[in-house]
C-alpha cells in the first residue's frame, strides 16, 4: 500500500467537489481529487444537462409554431432519435475524458475508485493512502431516495439516471413526483411520444413555489404536453407486468412500460468510513456556515451531501466559501440566507429566488406581493408571443427591499437573475425605477414592476 501526501484530499469530483479542488489548486495548494465514477459527476451527465438537452427541442418547436412566417416552414413534428443522439452528445456519451485536460491544467492529481476515510485526515483508495495535510473535503453527492412503497424496490425501476440517458422512447412512463425533476422528465418524455402518467400526493405539482406556479405547470402538463397528471394521490403499490410496471392508486391500476422514481434525493455518505471518526452517516453531514463538519475543523463537506441546498450552483458556491474559510479568510455566506435561485425548465419555465410570499409572512415580515403579467412589455410581441405568465416580486413593505421573486413564463430563467442581483445588493424598489431596461426587450418586465409597486395602495 502505498501512501501520497497532498494539502486537500477531495472525495467526489462533482461540481462542488470539481469546484473545491479547483478553488484550492488555483490557491497554490496540492489536491487530489477522487472519482469512483464520472468526473463533472450527476449534473453533467445525468440531471440538469441531458434533462435540458431532451426538453429544449420541443421549446424551440413550440416558439417557432407560433411565428407567422416560420410556422409555415414547418413539416412534421421532433425526430426522437436525432433529440436523443443530440442529447447524448451534451453529455460526451458518458465519457469524461474531456474534463481532464482542466484538472491537469491545475496540477491536481485524480485517482480513480472509492474514497473511504481510514482516519483524521486520511482517505484510502484501492491500495493508495492519501494523507491530507490541511483538509479532507467530501463531495460525495446524493442518490435518488426510493420511497417505502410496497413492490417498488423489487420493480426493474428508473432513477434520474435511466430518466435522463435512456436509448429509447418509452411507449408509456409512469412518475413517481411532482418536483422539478418530475415535471421536467414528463413533458419531456411526452414531447418524444411517450403516454405520460405522473403522480403528485400533494394537490399541485411543484409545492415549493408560489402557488400560482404550480398551478401554471399543471395545466399546462395537463392541456398542452398531453401529460395525465394525478394530484393528491399517491402509488400504494407497485407489480411488475409480462410488458413493464403496474402501480395502485386509490384502488385504480395503471400500467406503463417503465416506472421513475423523483421523490427526492438521499445524500452518499455509506461506504466513505464516515464511521472511522465517529461520524453520523445516516443523514446529512451537518456543517457550520463555512461547510466545516461539526467536531471536525479539518473536515469540510459540500455539495449535494450536506442537505442544505440540492442545487448545482449552490455547491460550486459552497465550495468557494469553504475554500475561502481553510485559506484563512472569513467570508459571509449570504447565497443561503436569502434563498437560492431556482429554475424548473418546464414550459412555462418557473424561475425563482429568495422566499415566496407565504414564507416571507411566515419569517414575519410585513411582505407585499408585486405582480404583472410576464407578456406585458413590447418585446413579447417578438419572443413567447401570446403565451401567459406571471411575474411576482415580494418585498418588504417596510424596507421596500425585495426579499422573492418568482418569474413563470417562456424563457424566464434568464430573467431571475437581476432579483437575485437586488436581493443580495438589497437595491431598494424606488431605486431599481432608475435602472432603465433598453426598449423593446423583454427586460421592461422590470419597469412594469416598478410602476405597479408605485401604484400599490
Amino acid at each position: 500500500m502505498s501512501i501520497h501526501e497532498f494539502d486537500v484530499v477531495v472525495v467526489g469530483a462533482g461540481p462542488a467537489g470539481e469546484a473545491f479542488a479547483g478553488y484550492a489548486a488555483e490557491a497554490g495548494l496540492r489536491v487530489a481529487l477522487v472519482e469512483q465514477h464520472l468526473v463533472a459527476g450527476e449534473c453533467s451527465y445525468y440531471a440538469c444537462m441531458p434533462s435540458k438537452a431532451l426538453l429544449r427541442p420541443a421549446e424551440v418547436l413550440d416558439e417557432a409554431s407560433r411565428m407567422q412566417g416560420v410556422k409555415q416552414a414547418i413539416q412534421g413534428g421532433l425526430d426522437p432519435r436525432a433529440v436523443l443522439a443530440r442529447r447524448d452528445e451534451v453529455i460526451h456519451n458518458l465519457d469524461d475524458s474531456s474534463q481532464l485536460d482542466w484538472l491537469k491544467e491545475r496540477g491536481i492529481e485524480l485517482f480513480r475508485g472509492t474514497g473511504v476515510i481510514c482516519g483524521e485526515r486520511e482517505v484510502r483508495v484501492e491500495s493508495e493512502v492519501l494523507v491530507a495535510v490541511r483538509a479532507v473535503a467530501i463531495a460525495s453527492g446524493s442518490s435518488a431516495a426510493i420511497p417505502p412503497v410496497p413492490g417498488l424496490a423489487e420493480a426493474p425501476i428508473w432513477n434520474n439516471r435511466q430518466g435522463t440517458t435512456a436509448g429509447e422512447v418509452p411507449e408509456s412512463l409512469i412518475i413517481l413526483g411532482g418536483g422539478p425533476v418530475g415535471c421536467e422528465l414528463a413533458q419531456a418524455w411526452s414531447s418524444l411520444g411517450s403516454e405520460v402518467t405522473l403522480f403528485e400526493p400533494e394537490d399541485r405539482v411543484l409545492m415549493h413555489e408560489e402557488p400560482f406556479a404550480g398551478e401554471q405547470v399543471d395545466v399546462a402538463l395537463r392541456e398542452k404536453h398531453g401529460v395525465n397528471l394525478i394530484t393528491g394521490r399517491s402509488v400504494e403499490s407497485v407489480g411488475t407486468t409480462a410488458t413493464g410496471i403496474i402501480a395502485t392508486a386509490g384502488g385504480d391500476e395503471y400500467e406503463a412500460a417503465e416506472l421513475m422514481v423523483a421523490t427526492g434525493r438521499r445524500p452518499r455518505t455509506d461506504g466513505i468510513g464516515l464511521e472511522s471518526i465517529e461520524v453520523d452517516g445516516s443523514a446529512p453531514l451537518e456543517t457550520d456556515d463555512d461547510y466545516r463538519v461539526r467536531g471536525h475543523d479539518w473536515l469540510f463537506a459540500v455539495g449535494d451531501v450536506n442537505g442544505r441546498a440540492l442545487l448545482t450552483h449552490l455547491g460550486k458556491y459552497q465550495a468557494w466559501i469553504a475554500v475561502q474559510a481553510l485559506l484563512g479568510h472569513e467570508p459571509t455566506n449570504r447565497a443561503e440566507q436569502i434563498g437560492s435561485a431556482r429554475v424548473t425548465f418546464t414550459n412555462p419555465q418557473v424561475a425563482a429566488v429568495g422566499k415566496t410570499l407565504a414564507t416571507a409572512k411566515a419569517a414575519g415580515l410585513d411582505a407585499v406581493a408585486v405582480d404583472v403579467s410576464s407578456d406585458s412589455t413590447p418585446g413579447a410581441s417578438f419572443t413567447g408571443k401570446g403565451v401567459e405568465g406571471t411575474c411576482r416580486l415580494v418585498v418588504d413593505r417596510l424596507s421596500g427591499l425585495i426579499v422573492g421573486a418568482t418569474f413563470t413564463g417562456f424563457e424566464v430563467a434568464e430573467w431571475i437573475h437581476a432579483a437575485t442581483i437586488a436581493i443580495v445588493g438589497k437595491v431598494p424598489m424606488d431605486e431599481l425605477r432608475h435602472a432603465v431596461a433598453p426598449f423593446p426587450t423583454r427586460s421592461e418586465i422590470w419597469l412594469r414592476l416598478s410602476e405597479r409597486w408605485e401604484a400599490r395602495e
